[in-house]
């Protein structure tokens, strides 16, 4: 049987195989909407499938777009990019989605892989200034936005939240029950000091602790980021003499392990320990007590990489401030840090 192509379409339709090609790509020319009627009817009667592939190598752009987190197990990431695929699929675009793993080669990896595959472009969650991914972006002159954060090394445009004045929100409200400190759960050694939201949140809550007079000295604590590790770090914390009056953690995953840990020690949350996070994941309105949390508008933040990433017109030039477009950080007040 031989393969139908757009002049068949456009033969059936009585049409210009260009009209075909403006009904299949939504554009970039109106259709009118009789003529669009008669075009998708005889796609349907003839069975007509659009060569993608031959698309991508005429137009150089697939209906792709390449998004790279650094670890999708984790609720905030999955979210991130669940919202993410949510905006693309509404501009017409599907997701492809790699974990670095938090290491710079896989990262790399993915950068090339995707850019290989000429998507239309590339959605970058970086977990710090990665050198390689910079130098692998410029040669191939991609279309990359940063989102959640932007390492100092890659000179793209980016939509980030205000990390370090939604963690000093938490600590604030932490504060303000009455703790005489408030300790933090942070990264790790190989935490980047610079370009790494997590490194953010401490900030955060150094300013705040900097702020009502209280020291930092020997209250932050390095933890990774996933709940079950977290939970062995807080067990070793909360079982010791000198057990903090209030944790705040650099992310809801770390809070849930925090939690856990105190249920395990009989350690009443929040009556002998206030607890916060910061994500505002969907897990945080189920755990016991519900967590506190710092949320942000990640459909709104995924909605405008998405546009970023697709639209010349509204991508962004001049000075860094210019090229970095900010959310704000809200703090979800919940029972986890002494609120009824």
């Amino acid at each position: 049987m031989a393969k139908v192509t757009r002049d068949d379409v456009a033969r059936l339709a009585g049409t210009s195989t260009a009209v075909v090609s403006y009904v299949i790509n939504n554009g970039p020319r109106p259709v009118a909407p009789a003529t669009r009627e008669r075009v998708l009817a005889a796609i349907k009667e003839l069975g007509y499938r659009p060569d993608r592939v031959a698309q991508a190598m005429a137009s150089r752009r697939t209906d792709l777009i390449g998004l790279i987190v650094p670890d999708a197990r984790q609720p905030f990431f999955a979210e991130m990019a669940h919202a993410v695929e949510q905006a693309a699929a509404e501009r017409g675009k599907m997701v492809l989605v790699g974990n670095s793993d938090y290491l710079d080669e896989r990262e790399v990896h993915y950068l090339r892989a995707f850019l290989g595959m000429r998507v239309s472009g590339l959605i970058l969650i970086s977990q710090g200034p990665s050198e390689n991914a910079a130098a692998e972006i410029e040669a191939w002159d991609a279309r990359v936005v940063l989102l959640h954060e932007r390492p100092e090394a890659i000179d793209d445009v980016a939509v980030v939240l205000d990390d370090v004045g939604g963690a000093q929100l938490a600590v604030r409200h932490l504060l303000e029950h009455g703790h005489d400190y408030v300790a933090c759960l942070g990264g790790t050694e190989i935490t980047p000091t610079v370009g790494d939201p997590v490194t953010d949140h401490v900030e955060g809550w150094r300013r705040a602790m900097h702020e009502a007079g209280r020291p930092t000295d020997g209250r932050l604590f390095q933890a990774p980021y996933n709940r079950y590790d977290a939970y062995k770090v807080a067990l070793d914390l909360l079982a010791g003499p000198d057990r903090p009056p209030a944790i705040f953690c650099a992310t809801d995953d770390q809070a849930f392990g925090v939690l856990r840990a105190a249920r395990e020690l009989r350690i009443d949350v929040p009556g002998e320990l206030a607890v916060a996070g910061f994500d505002d994941v969907k897990e945080a309105h189920l755990t016991d007590p519900p967590l506190t949390t710092v949320g942000s508008d990640r459909p709104a933040m995924a909605r405008a990489a998405v546009d970023l990433v697709l639209d010349d017109g509204v991508r962004l030039s001049g000075s860094r401030r210019e090229r970095v477009k900010q959310f704000p950080s809200a703090l979800v007040v919940r029972h986890s840090c002494g609120c009824a």
